[in-house]
């Protein structure tokens, strides 16, 4: 039996195998100095439990709720973490953002789709410049923000593309909400799985892709 507050491969079909060879991290560009990322520890450990559901409810809650310190950043992009989670350079040059995308949820990246969420994020904003619209800070220290790139909100197009959820709140459906459903019906992305589990759903199931060491 697995140790509680790891996941492991043979609990869950929905889970990729740790063994499976990380990309080179180049390809998703460099971290940022002082925040140190290996292929299996890319992102923030999201603790499970109570502290996991109020950073959620959180912000969800601000997504909904309009604009706190709202103001606009424009900045390159210089790594991309998962599929909801990117660093930003501002072009004043400061220090790199950890940003993550508002309004949506993409798969854990040790959950199927995960990787290929990771993926097609890289593969449209990674080393180009994107403008924030800066609403707050989560609980892990991370800006939450709109991102547009080209003047397309680049939420809108990963759920549109199937490789996010739109965030619902309560009984809001969340702001993709349509173009979550033109990919459920068009079963693009992660539609195309039979069942996809939503990451709250994942985590709570298996706990962090992270487990401390």
């Amino acid at each position: 039996m697995p140790q509680a507050g790891r996941w492991s491969a043979a609990t869950d079909h929905s889970i990729i195998s740790p063994n499976v060879k990380a990309p080179p991290r180049s390809a998703f560009g460099d971290a940022p100095s002082g925040f140190a990322l290996s292929p299996s520890r890319g992102r923030h450990q999201r603790p499970g439990g109570a502290g996991a559901a109020v950073a959620l409810a959180l912000a969800l809650l601000l997504a909904f709720s309009g604009a706190v310190d709202a103001r606009t950043i424009e900045g390159r992009v210089t790594h991309v973490t998962d599929g909801d989670t990117i660093w930003v350079r501002p072009v004043d040059a400061g220090t790199a953002l950890h940003v993550r995308l508002q309004g949506l949820d993409a798969p854990e990246i040790c959950q199927a789709s995960g990787r290929q969420s990771r993926d097609a994020l890289a593969a449209r904003l990674l080393h180009q410049n994107v403008e924030l619209d800066v609403r707050a800070q989560d609980s892990y220290a991370r800006t939450l923000a709109r991102v547009s790139f080209e003047g397309q909100d680049v939420g809108a197009w990963l759920v549109a593309q199937g490789w996010a959820w739109s965030s619902g709140f309560r009984h809001r459906a969340g702001p993709y909400a349509q173009e979550e459903h033109a990919a459920r019906a068009a079963r693009r992305g992660l539609w195309a799985q039979a069942e996809p589990i939503v990451p709250r759903d994942f985590r709570k199931r298996n706990g962090s892709c992270y487990p401390a060491r």
